[in-house]
C-alpha cells in the first residue's frame, strides 16, 4: 500500500476516452501505440510503476484538453506479444488532480499533479451502509437482460460492496461523461447512486423521466 508521500508530483497520463479506473480496482489495457509503448517503459523504470487515466475532456473547446480528475494506477502486471505489444493491468491507487501538463520531450503527455482531497483513496475498502443489495441486484438484473447480457450472479452476490460497485461502474458501457461522473463520486455511496441513476436512465430508454432512488 502506498502512502501520500510515496506518491509523485509529475504522472504519465493516458487520455482514453471511456477508460475508467477507481482505486484498488484493476483496469486491464492493451497498449500498441508507440507513444504508450514508450509510456511503460517509462513507467517500469519507476520505484512508483504509475500510469493516470484521464478523460479527454469534450466540453472544451481545446480538442487535447483533459478533464482535470484522473486516477492513477500501479502497473502489476504486464507481458508482451511476439510483436512488440503489451498486455497490462493497472491496479488503482489514487485520484488525483491536474495543476498543469508539462511541456515534454516525451511522445506521451506528463502532467503536475495534486493529491490532495483523496486521501481517502490509499486507506482500506469502503463500505456503503445503506446498501440495498437485493433491489440493487434485481435493477441489475434487468439491465443485464436488456442488454442481452450474462453474467456470474453467485460471483456479484458474494462480491463486497466496493468490489461489486467498482467493477460494474467501470465494465458496464456508459458515455465517457458518465465515466467521469463515477469517477468524481466523492464517497462509495455517492458512487452507487450515480450508478443506480445511469442504469435506470439506460433501463428507460434514456427519458427524461424522474430517476428513482
Amino acid at each position: 500500500m502506498m502512502h501520500p508521500a510515496d506518491l509523485p508530483d509529475m504522472v504519465s497520463v493516458f487520455p482514453l476516452p471511456g477508460a475508467l479506473l477507481l482505486p484498488r480496482s484493476r483496469l486491464p489495457l492493451h497498449i500498441f501505440e508507440p507513444r504508450y509503448l514508450q509510456m511503460l517503459d517509462d513507467a517500469l523504470k519507476t520505484q512508483e510503476r504509475l500510469i493516470g487515466m484521464v478523460q479527454p475532456n469534450p466540453c472544451l473547446s481545446n480538442e487535447n484538453k483533459l478533464h482535470q480528475i484522473g486516477c492513477a494506477g500501479r502497473v502489476t502486471q504486464f507481458s508482451e506479444t511476439e510483436d512488440g505489444r503489451y498486455l497490462i493491468t493497472l491496479t488503482g491507487i489514487s485520484r488525483f488532480r491536474i495543476k498543469s501538463e508539462l511541456d515534454s520531450f516525451t511522445p506521451y503527455r506528463r502532467c503536475q499533479v495534486s493529491w490532495d482531497g483523496f486521501d481517502r483513496d490509499l486507506g482500506k475498502a469502503e463500505l456503503d451502509d445503506s446498501f440495498n443489495r437485493a433491489r440493487f441486484l434485481e435493477l441489475l438484473e434487468r439491465f443485464f437482460s436488456s442488454r442481452q447480457l450474462s453474467t456470474d450472479w453467485d460471483t456479484l452476490k458474494d462480491a463486497d460492496d466496493e468490489l461489486l460497485v467498482n467493477s460494474l461502474s467501470m465494465l458496464l458501457d456508459f458515455d465517457p461523461e458518465d465515466k467521469q461522473a463515477l469517477l468524481e463520486a466523492p464517497c462509495l455511496r455517492t458512487r452507487r447512486e450515480t450508478l443506480v441513476t445511469l442504469i435506470e436512465f439506460s433501463l428507460r430508454g434514456g427519458s427524461n423521466e424522474e430517476t428513482l432512488q
